[in-house]
């Protein structure tokens, strides 16, 4: 097990990891989730060892990795550019680690038998790596990394060069890949939907601290912050007033909203405070008037649903619907309270 503990890194005088701890299981992908410049990678090459940090401590197991050069951690490492050699094949690229590592020529061709026969590439081994598309080369990238047998796997932004149809179909093969092989990993990214995919656990960096860690369903459940929520995709946010706190009512622009026991913050009656609503959580009814209309502003197709922008008072909503909506109509909805996240107001 990778224990890491209050590990502090400064840049240019500024702080960028603020005291982050974590822990990765055996078996378990951990995925460091946060924006550009939170800190991510920067975490993952302290961890490698490939950067020093100010403060903090790095264990697996009970082995304190302060004095461990990077060669001698035994952690895999993927970054978004593969590194792979030209001139070499998709099974001598495999090999390359294996070889510095002078083992006997027989050991080294089982293992990369056996990470090739992982990623799917057993019958492309004599192949040049100059043939490959991006997606191909991916696979070697991993291959390679897990040749070795590392006893940590770690993947900074490794499908960030790909494009988003690609990306969509490699994450699972990812995921299923890191499952079989048992090895425990750090999957970094800016991608949710990635994150999402292939995590065991999130963690959420901002301003290098861990903001909130989970499973992924508990985070978009039940997001901590207004800041989680939007950078989770939760963008519908709207003001409203507590008049009830047995059971929780809150008066809203959407009306009046029942919460009941779905919060499990607890409020006082007259409080301010930050309502999220999920792309689910309000279904359009055409033949359904509440008194309160809600003006169609837009309709695009994204695959089985249907991504609608539409307008209830003075706020811009995005839900989804199975079913199409022309661009100016109006019509009845149906709100769905337990769709709905309550958050104290934020503070300026």
């Amino acid at each position: 097990m990778l224990s890491v503990r209050q590990i502090v890194k400064y840049y240019d005088g500024d702080i960028l990891l603020d005291h982050i701890s974590l822990e990765v299981a055996q078996h378990e992908t951990v995925c460091l989730l946060g924006a550009s410049g939170s800190g991510k990678s920067t975490l993952l090459k302290i961890i490698a060892g490939l950067e020093e940090a100010e403060g903090g401590q790095i264990f697996w197991q009970d082995q304190n990795l302060a004095d461990t050069p990077v060669h001698k951690r035994n952690f895999g490492l993927m970054f978004q550019e593969y590194a792979l050699f030209p001139h070499r094949s998709i099974a001598q690229n495999v090999a390359f680690g294996l070889e510095m590592q002078k083992l006997p020529k027989e050991i080294i061709q089982k293992k990369v038998a056996d990470a090739l026969d992982l990623v799917e590439l057993t019958q492309f081994a004599q192949r040049s790596v100059t043939d490959l598309s991006g997606g191909e080369k991916q696979r070697v990238a991993l291959a390679r990394a897990l040749a070795p047998q590392p006893r940590l796997l770690m993947l900074d932004e490794p499908l960030g060069a790909l494009d988003r149809g690609l990306r969509d179909q490699l994450i699972f093969d990812l995921r299923r890949i890191l499952r079989k092989s048992g090895i425990p990993a750090i999957y970094v990214t800016h991608d949710q939907e990635e994150a999402y995919t292939i995590a065991d656990r999130m963690m959420l960096l901002n301003e290098g601290k861990v903001v909130q860690s989970g499973k992924p369903q508990q985070l978009y459940e039940n997001p901590q912050s207004e800041w989680v929520a939007e950078f989770l995709g939760l963008t519908n946010r709207f003001s409203g007033k507590v008049t009830s706190v047995s059971p929780l009512v809150v008066n809203s622009a959407l009306g009046q909203i029942a919460l009941g026991a779905c919060s499990k913050n607890k409020f006082q009656p007259g409080e301010q405070v930050s309502l999220i609503l999920k792309p689910a959580g309000l279904i359009l009814k055409p033949e359904h008037w509440t008194g309160q209309k809600a003006q169609i502003l837009d309709c695009v197709f994204s695959g089985e649903m249907y991504r609608i922008s539409l307008k209830i008072e003075d706020m811009n909503i995005k839900v989804l619907s199975r079913k199409p909506f022309e661009a100016g109509s109006k019509t009845g909805y149906e709100i769905q309270p337990d769709a709905i996240i309550c958050l104290p107001e934020a503070k300026e």
